[in-house]
This record gives C-alpha cells, sequence and structure tokens, in this order.
C-alpha cells in the first residue's frame, strides 16, 4: 500500500498541473485586445492678415475651417444674419456658431490699418479642405472683407500663396455714413440693427463717399476712403 501511494500520488499531481495549466491558456486564448488606433495626421496652417487701408480699422478677424461645400457668403445673394451682424458691428459669434464650421479662432483685436496679424490652425489631415476669413471695416455702415471658402488641401509645406481681398456690402444697413449709425471710432455708433434697408444683397462695395464729397450728413473724412483691394493675405502650411 505504501509503494502504490507513492506511485499514485506523483502522478496525481502531474495531472492537476497540467490541467491548471490548460484553464490557464484557455482564459488567455478568450482575452480580448483592444487594437491601438494610430494618432491622426496633423496639419498646421498659418495665415498672415494686413489692413491695407488708411484709416479703416477692422475689427478682430474670424479665421474658419470647414468642407468644401461650405462658404460664408455669396455675392449677389441676401447676407446671413451671422453676416450681417458681423458686417454691421463686428461681431462674429454667429459665425463661430455655425454648424458648418469644423473649427475656428479669433483674432487677438483690432486690426488697424497698416498693421498684420498671423493667425494659426492645426488640423486633422482628414479635415484638411477650405478656410474662411471675415472682419468689417469698422468706420463704415455694413462693409466687410475677408477669404471666402480657400481651398488648402493639398498645399505643400513652406510654399505660401498671397492674395488681396476686395471690400464688400453686405446689403442690409443704407450707407448713410451719418452720425451713430458706424461703430468705428469715426463715429461711435450704433453696430448690429435688426432693420434691413439696403439692396438685401451682398455686392462689391463702392467705397464711402464722405462729407466733402457733398454727403452733408456724412460723418466720415477723405481719410476713411478706400480702394480694393483692402485685404492682404498669405496662407502657408507649415507642419
Amino acid at each position: 500500500m505504501k509503494r502504490t501511494d507513492l506511485i499514485i500520488k506523483p502522478n496525481l499531481i502531474a495531472m492537476i498541473a497540467a490541467a491548471t495549466l490548460l484553464t490557464a491558456c484557455s482564459d488567455d486564448d478568450n482575452v480580448v485586445v483592444p487594437p491601438v488606433e494610430p494618432e491622426p495626421v496633423m496639419q498646421t496652417f498659418t495665415v498672415t492678415v494686413t489692413n491695407l487701408t488708411a484709416n479703416q480699422p477692422m475689427s478682430p478677424v474670424i479665421l474658419a475651417a470647414h468642407n468644401t461645400e461650405a462658404s460664408l457668403w455669396q455675392a449677389g445673394e441676401m447676407a446671413s444674419l451671422a453676416i450681417e451682424k458681423m458686417a454691421e458691428g463686428g461681431d462674429t459669434a454667429d459665425i463661430a456658431a455655425l454648424e458648418i464650421l469644423d473649427s475656428s479662432i479669433n483674432g487677438t483685436g483690432m486690426l488697424m490699418p497698416g498693421m498684420s496679424e498671423t493667425l494659426t490652425l492645426t488640423l486633422a489631415q482628414a479635415n484638411v479642405a477650405n478656410i474662411s476669413l471675415a472682419t468689417m471695416l469698422v468706420n463704415t455702415n455694413d462693409a466687410f472683407t475677408g477669404i471666402n471658402s480657400y481651398h488648402i488641401a493639398g498645399m505643400q509645406v513652406d510654399m505660401p500663396k498671397m492674395m488681396k481681398y476686395t471690400a464688400y456690402d453686405a446689403g442690409t444697413e443704407a450707407n448713410s455714413e451719418a452720425k451713430g449709425t458706424m461703430p468705428g471710432p469715426a463715429d461711435g455708433g450704433e453696430g448690429f440693427n435688426a432693420a434691413r434697408d439696403d439692396v438685401d444683397f451682398v455686392h462689391i462695395h463702392p467705397g464711402v463717399i464722405s462729407m466733402y464729397d457733398g454727403l452733408a450728413d456724412s460723418v466720415l473724412m477723405p481719410s476713411h476712403r478706400f480702394d480694393n483691394p483692402v485685404l492682404a493675405v498669405t496662407i502657408m502650411r507649415t507642419q
């Protein structure tokens, strides 16, 4: 009996160990390892804007990224409420809230005549499509300028694109130039007004007239006149 016990016990221990090993292997086989998601490839773009006017400060610019089908305005068509608020008062909050935008960034402050500012957008490569930019000429009733849906996909690193842009009239407020109707330092009047008393479609701005050109009620001076283009823009992919 003693000899038999000595033979059986080692075999029993070996069988238990083997069963334990098989069970452990079976558990390992059932473990689901989640796939490692690759980090998105990012691209960075800088947009430098320069105010080309003599005496038309521009409101803080908004730079936005969006798909190729989107645009902020269309010449010959009615301005959206978001564009109206920006063109009459420099308020870009409604533009930033548009669902068509993937992302946006605002300038740090007023863009004074002759001054430049650079804004930076970093986008996932899959989202790189078009960009737009908008700013108001504040010594006017509803003049604005900017980039309207410029295609940036496929741009090479350190290969800048340089352009100049004209001024548009939002067509939402009559260009009376009268005291109390313009938010800029030349007047200090109201900005956005919900009433629309002009042609109600976006078009190239004809320029201001000023009191010295025969518009008796105007508070503008000759220095507030502008010729197109009014904005210089340099777009560059840096990464």
